[in-house]
């Protein structure tokens, strides 16, 4: 059996000052993904910085990160659409036009943190509706139960096509705890067919990465969804979070799948 695994950068919300490892500028993301994509990792999750170092969509630097990424190795880009908690919709929606072969669409407004996680229903149908337009597969991104449904009323009115693609994000304030109880409970209500991976954020990452491998899913590393290899230490960049994971997932005789294989697994449309 082949997993899918997907290297997790940079993300909104660590800073340098967290972990100063943090890729944040073009060339350091691109320099990032082009090492995971040599251990095994065949798709990017993408988000972008301006020269601040704050969460941006601004087109020029998200196409000039993934033509970076693109001149050093073939791996996938999912570029995302949450952006940052304080980019309006109006604009992180814009990004689609860049049409990456992914891109993340959250289905509902949240509480994140300290924050508001806003997802209007009108402007994720009509982010929706695009995405279709162009090509580009949807990455639902699901935070709790209710998320599931609000995906499956959008695959009911014709705007999104098959198979749906999941990430379970758990651990995120404001979210569905990160417990193997969560898990589990997710992975029941998605729909036949439907593909997945874990993203746990924190502490919890290793071990519920290991439980969705085990139990079928894909899987997720990099420095967006922990800054830490392990307690007390500091990950020195995204290659030793990436190598753990595959070091998992070949421990579990699993295969870790090439970009084509890929392309097939997650259903998507081929592009010239």
């Amino acid at each position: 059996m082949s997993v899918v695994l997907t290297v997790a950068p940079t993300g909104p919300i660590a800073r340098r000052s967290d972990n100063p490892s943090l890729p944040t500028q073009p060339h350091e993301i691109a320099e990032a993904v082009e090492k995971a994509y040599r251990l095994g990792a065949s798709v990017a999750h993408i988000h972008v910085r301006d020269e601040q170092d704050r969460p941006t969509a601004d087109l020029g630097i998200a196409r000039r990160t993934m033509d970076l990424i693109a001149e050093r190795c073939p791996i996938l880009i999912q570029l995302s659409t949450g952006v940052g908690l304080e980019v309006p919709f109006e604009d992180r929606e814009k990004l689609v036009e860049l049409r990456p072969r992914m891109a993340t669409l959250n289905p509902c407004s949240m509480s994140f943190g300290a924050g508001e996680f806003r997802n209007p229903p009108d402007g994720v149908r009509r982010l929706a509706a695009r995405m279709q337009e162009l090509g580009v597969k949807p990455e639902l991104e699901i935070y709790d139960t209710g998320h599931v449904d609000a995906c499956l009323r959008l695959r009911d009115e014709g705007l999104l096509d098959g198979p749906l693609q999941f990430s379970i994000v758990l651990g995120v304030a404001g979210g569905a705890a990160a417990t193997a109880d969560n898990l589990l409970t997710l992975v029941r209500r998605l729909p036949e067919g439907a593909i997945w991976q874990i993203i746990a954020i924190g502490r919890a990452n290793l071990n519920l990465t290991a439980m969705a491998l085990s139990l079928g899913g894909n899987a997720r590393a990099g420095m967006e969804d922990t800054l830490y290899l392990r307690k007390g230490e500091l990950a020195q960049g995204n290659e030793p979070l990436v190598a753990r994971t595959v070091q998992l997932a070949r421990g579990l005789d699993l295969q870790i799948a090439s970009v084509t294989e890929t392309e097939a697994l997650l259903g998507l449309q081929r592009r010239p």
